[in-house]
């Protein structure tokens, strides 16, 4: 991020937005429509097919927002959404769309095993 720019929860949610809008765009749909039906059920696969396009698309987005390109503009983002979601609900919301497409609802058993 750049020097003495502010980022908040107005900026999160614009940057999330605008990674939620790239990510349905038809190009990048269809790529990872593919890389979801090569990954199935399996997590593994899910972390190896489809999570690299998201985090593309995301490194995409951001760097037009002044986060740095690359590993280290991903991970100053990354902290700075941990640290918004917790205080904004609409980012924390935004983000949870975002990871929805590489992390699978997890339904919770609350049955007790026999």
């Amino acid at each position: 991020m750049s020097q003495g720019a502010e980022f908040n929860a107005d900026k999160a949610r614009a940057v999330l937005s605008s990674v939620l809008e790239a990510i349905s765009l038809p190009e990048n749909a269809t790529k990872l429509g593919e890389a979801k039906d090569n990954a199935g059920n399996d997590m593994l696969k899910m972390m190896q097919f489809v999570f690299p396009i998201i985090m593309q698309i995301e490194m995409d987005v951001i760097k037009n927002y002044g986060f740095v390109e690359g590993r280290e503009g991903i991970v100053h983002f990354a902290q700075a959404i941990r640290t918004l979601e917790r205080e904004d609900p609409e980012v924390a919301h935004l983000h949870a769309q975002v990871r929805a497409h590489f992390l699978p609802p997890v339904s919770i058993n609350t049955e007790p095993s026999s």
